[in-house]
């Protein structure tokens, strides 16, 4: 695990459905490993995030998320929102 700042983290931190949340991408960059690690972690052991804690972004939300977030376009595989 890398040394996390509050600034880190508070930077990567967005409001959506009027919850503020971090992507995946995100949380993956602050911990210093590939985003589908990410994913496997929360697929394998969905008793360790509570209700409510995860979700996944709609179609619309990915679409509106791709032309406000910079990091998401032209990074090559695996730097996109996926359905």
């Amino acid at each position: 695990m890398t040394n996390l700042t509050p600034i880190d983290v508070e930077s990567k931190i967005i409001t959506l459905r009027n919850q503020q949340v971090i992507l995946d991408c995100d949380v993956a960059e602050l911990y210093g490993v590939e985003t589908k690690r990410i994913n496997e972690a929360v697929s394998n052991n969905p008793e360790k995030f509570p209700e409510g804690y995860v979700f996944e972004l709609d179609k619309h939300e990915i679409d509106r998320s791709r032309s406000k977030f910079s990091t998401l376009n032209g990074q090559g595989r695996g730097h996109n929102l996926k359905i």
